[in-house]
């Protein structure tokens, strides 16, 4: 998995900030996670390839994290598209794109598919033969998820030398990789584990947006590999925080801690604050392994 982040700050952009959006690379499947005002600039910076984005998540009908998406639609049609786009977000997305496009007098050239989501609990909302994307409900000041994105275990890895030492025909690799056991013409039976290293481990990548701190959503992260979690607040304004219904760094180390997650990302940061360097220097107190996001940063896990 490689993580770009194409804007981690809250409210509105900046010259040198920009708000939340993000690319999930998967086994070569790029994922397009909140699209902030600002989104296809910091596309072309990081050197993104349009085309490649087929599926959009939107976490909350929050400005700071949608604004971009009319914009995006809209140039996919300059840009000559002609591949399918999913679009995953709450009830009423699909109105207020839809209505910027025709009131605009637009229109697209290739599908566009929307996805409404209002179910309060966590559901599967994308499944591929090497993805799998749920919902985590979040508490926010309107109806917010965040999204688990889970990679599936992939083909056992052929060990050569014992696929060559049996003369064993490459015709037969990918049903090996597969798993299979293979029967040789002396009607000898090698098993699988014999032939074959087991696979890389899937990983899993959870994103949780504009939220309070919130313990339900617990059992959905359990032991994730990177959580991605806001912390718009330092601890000295946790009363703020609860008022917005957003989370502190400390707060979204507890998270971590208690979701037993391997390492924590922050970001939707505030521009109150002098440096992000507080929020990692919070958070640690709580949790040893914190990363910070910041625009155009990457991450490879």
């Amino acid at each position: 998995m490689k993580l770009t982040i194409l804007g981690c700050y809250a409210a509105t952009p900046r010259t040198f900030t920009n708000p939340t959006s993000q690319i999930l690379d998967i086994k070569n499947r790029l994922f397009l996670i909140d699209c902030g005002e600002g989104t296809q600039v910091q596309l072309r910076k990081n050197k993104i390839r349009f085309s490649k984005i087929n599926h959009i998540f939107i976490s909350h009908l929050h400005g700071d994290h949608f604004f971009g998406l009319v914009g995006l639609v809209s140039t996919f049609t300059l840009l000559n598209r002609t591949t399918d786009l999913h679009i995953y977000g709450p009830k009423g997305i699909k109105e207020i794109i839809k209505l910027q496009l025709r009131l605009s007098n637009s229109r697209t050239n290739y599908g566009l598919f929307f996805h409404e989501l209002e179910s309060p609990e966590s559901e599967i909302i994308f499944e591929d033969e090497k993805v799998l994307v749920k919902t985590i409900p979040l508490k926010h000041r309107v109806y917010t998820n965040g999204f688990l994105f889970q990679e599936k275990i992939g083909d056992r890895k052929l060990n050569l030398d014992a696929v060559q030492n049996y003369e064993i025909e490459s015709c037969y690799y990918q049903k090996i990789k597969n798993g299979k056991d293979i029967t040789l013409e002396d009607g000898r039976i090698i098993e699988n584990d014999k032939l074959t290293f087991d696979p890389v481990p899937a990983k899993n990548y959870a994103f949780c947006s504009d939220t309070v701190y919130n313990e339900a959503m617990l059992p959905i992260i359990e032991n994730v590999d990177i959580l991605y979690h806001e912390s718009t607040f330092l601890q000295s304004e946790g009363n703020l925080a609860k008022k917005t219904l957003h989370s502190t760094a400390k707060e979204a180390a507890t998270i971590a801690l208690k979701a037993n997650a391997k390492q924590l990302i922050l970001g939707h940061y505030s521009t109150r604050y002098e440096s992000i360097e507080l929020f990692k220097e919070e958070a640690e107190t709580i949790f040893p392994e914190v990363l910070l996001a910041d625009d155009g940063k990457s991450f490879e896990f």
